[in-house]
């Protein structure tokens, strides 16, 4: 899979390159490196690329709890099974305690992750492009989420519909 990153990395370079407009969007690029001959669809990944868009369709299917919150249905646990590391979906609705549990925490840790990265992506470009005017972030989110909470608790409230739970 590196291999086959570092090929679409190129890409894109390629793409700057060859003088496409830039900053760009990942459909204008595909749209370029299909049109010059640069990317063909590979057999072998057609089962991932289906893999991939029932994975972001899950992650998207949310339902109504009986409280009236709209919550995400599908949660993915990667876990060990016959010695492989696998991404395992399941549903709120019929999951069990452990499975949920291995996945809320692995979500946090990759929100952890994505703010590990977003300090790091921040602090180099306040160190080596805006010295003058640094770009602060506060990583503490609980007043975002308490804010949140509270728009989210009018919003459900116009429309629960506790059935979609059950």
């Amino acid at each position: 899979m590196a291999r086959v990153t570092k090929q679409l990395q190129k890409l894109v370079d390629d793409y700057k390159k060859a003088g496409q407009p830039w900053p760009a969007s990942a459909t204008d690029m595909a749209k370029w490196a299909i049109n010059n001959h640069r990317w063909f669809p590979q057999p072998a990944a057609l089962i991932s690329q289906c893999a991939d868009q029932l994975s972001r369709a899950m992650r998207e299917e949310h339902i109504v709890d009986p409280q009236g919150r709209l919550v995400r249905a599908k949660h993915m646990a990667r876990v060990h099974k016959n010695g492989e590391l696998v991404s395992l979906w399941d549903d709120i609705r019929s999951a069990n305690r452990q499975h949920m549990a291995i996945a809320f925490q692995q979500r946090r840790q990759q929100i952890v992750g994505d703010c590990r990265q977003l300090k790091t992506d921040m602090d180099s470009y306040n160190d080596n492009a805006s010295k003058d005017r640094p770009i602060q972030m506060v990583f503490d989110f609980t007043r975002d989420l308490e804010e949140l909470g509270a728009v989210s608790n009018l919003e459900n409230s116009a429309y629960v519909s506790a059935s979609s739970f059950s």
